[in-house]
């Protein structure tokens, strides 16, 4: 529902999601396919909203974390190859069911997953096979290839689909070498992968930064995360912010008692001079940090940044307006443009993916064309 008179709201630019969209296919050969990741609620911007931008803008493929992610994005009708990246053992039948390509990442789930569709009678139900390549998270070592060609082998009701594995330090540039490694060693157990198969699937290990600092080895799909979200890799890089999180004015006040406090624990004091409050709806249980609290943060109203006053509420917080012509019902930006994500990202010492994914979903996604 697109209503502008809502307390809170995420938006998501259409327009500027597009802009994005568009660089790091720049970026890419005609040929190479886009992966975009929409796990976790599409990190914070809404699952169903953004994948249905994803499928209008030419994506190839979706991914998500769990198989619950997937299965709502099929509800919703989404018709996208979806990679699972996290299929686990105990949902196959759902995965098989509403067609969703699962990641494989050890010999136990290969197994499991290909009992299932032989008592279904499937054949060539497509997988994709997970390397570790060093970030040793999910996936097979190198020692562990010889149990899987010879599953795989024996396996006529998988066929692979893509065979990837995930970089774990891409955007560091002192970092380079290892990340290079990785790729070299993913080159290498592909290659071995795809001999003893007799056919070649799809190879990809690239996420943003790679995309970004080394688009020489997309191979021939790579995976959009966070770039597509509006944070880059490349220093100079500005990508366009997708999501602005706004809300309204619910109350102000004006104190002039010095003796006054404000919220929880009365951090929030009134100076000998007065000031003006106002209350906005959302707190910590909308992403709100508590330590955007007592002025550690500022947001932004009618061209002006307006520090917190006191402790964050859990639905709630203050503002400090003096000297602003704020009113009841004016917008007023969390994150957006003015202030980035990444802004607040560095007063928590954290990384935007945190912030974006605090958003909580009884905010509102809506999605607007500026």
């Amino acid at each position: 529902m697109n209503r502008e008179d809502d307390f809170s709201r995420l938006e998501l630019d259409l327009g500027n999601c597009e802009k994005n969209y568009r660089y790091f296919r720049s970026l890419l050969e005609p040929q190479t396919k886009l992966l975009v990741l929409v796990k976790a609620n599409a990190y914070g911007h809404g699952a169903v909203e953004f994948a249905a931008m994803m499928q209008r803008a030419g994506a190839d493929y979706l991914a998500v974390a769990y198989p619950v992610e997937g299965l709502e994005l099929r509800q919703a009708g989404i018709s996208l190859p979806i990679l699972v990246l996290t299929a686990g053992t105990d949902h196959y039948e759902e995965i098989i069911e509403k067609g969703l390509q699962p990641s494989i990442p050890n010999v136990v789930s290969l197994r499991k997953l290909c009992a299932i569709l032989r008592e279904k009678g499937r054949r060539d139900f497509p997988i994709h096979i997970k390397l570790d390549t060093g970030m040793h998270r999910l996936g097979f070592m190198t020692g562990e290839l010889p149990e899987l060609l010879a599953e795989l082998a024996d396996s006529p009701e998988v066929r692979v689909q893509s065979i990837f594995s995930h970089l774990c330090v891409a955007e560091d540039p002192a970092e380079d070498a290892f990340t290079l490694a990785q790729i070299r060693l993913f080159r290498e157990n592909a290659d071995r992968i795809t001999a003893a198969l007799g056919y070649r699937p799809m190879r990809h290990i690239l996420n943003s930064a790679g995309i970004e600092r080394f688009p020489e080895y997309q191979f021939d799909m790579v995976r959009l995360g966070i770039g597509i979200y509006g944070i880059s890799a490349r220093p100079g890089v500005q990508l366009a912010p997708v999501a602005s999180l706004k809300c309204k004015i619910l109350q102000i006040k004006t104190l002039d008692n010095p003796s006054d406090t404000i919220g929880y624990g009365r951090h929030g004091h009134v100076p000998a001079a007065g000031m003006r409050i106002a209350t906005i709806p959302v707190g910590y249980a909308d992403g709100i940090d508590r330590h955007f609290g007592q002025g550690h943060a500022s947001f932004s109203l009618k061209g002006r940044r307006v520090p917190t006053v006191g402790n964050i509420c859990m639905d709630m917080c203050m503002l400090d307006v003096t000297g602003v012509d704020a009113r009841v019902g004016d917008t007023v930006t969390i994150f957006g443009e003015d202030p980035t994500v990444s802004e607040l990202a560095g007063i928590l010492g954290t990384i935007p993916y945190e912030i974006f994914t605090s958003v909580p979903r009884r905010i509102e996604r809506i999605v607007v064309r500026h």
